[in-house]
């Protein structure tokens, strides 16, 4: 396994799909960077060399990706949410934010928003 930043990739995976395991890289972004870096579609991430690494690792290390991006996300739902706009007492709420219905399915919005800022002890 390749630890990168905290992410453990998995040896046999090719690298577009193991770099959708770092949060906030899904596959557009996974493409456009084996792309950048010249980094074939079939390479497996154990026949990776020492440079493709350190250059996978630095252009990794210059995105906004994992904690810092959940920190961003939070930020900004604390934002709507002190501010008091539609988004952020729907946040409150834990209801859905962006107009799906509430009738019939609203179950997983209601797992999702609101209720982990309040687990997490942040408050209005």
């Amino acid at each position: 396994m390749l630890h990168l930043l905290g992410v453990n990739l998995p040896d046999r995976k090719i690298v577009t799909t193991a770099l959708q395991y770092f949060y906030g890289i899904g596959e557009p972004t996974a493409v456009k960077l084996c792309q950048k870096l010249s980094i074939p579609e079939t390479l497996k991430v154990v026949e990776l060399s020492e440079s493709q690494v350190n250059e996978l690792t630095n252009t990794l290390a210059n995105m906004t990706i994992e904690t810092d991006l959940k920190r961003q996300v939070r930020e900004q739902v604390m934002h709507h949410r002190n501010i008091n706009n539609y988004t952020g007492r729907r946040h409150a709420m834990s209801l859905p934010v962006r107009g799906q219905r509430t009738r019939n399915n609203a179950k997983n919005a209601k797992k999702l928003n609101g209720r982990w800022v309040q687990r997490r002890g942040f408050s209005m």
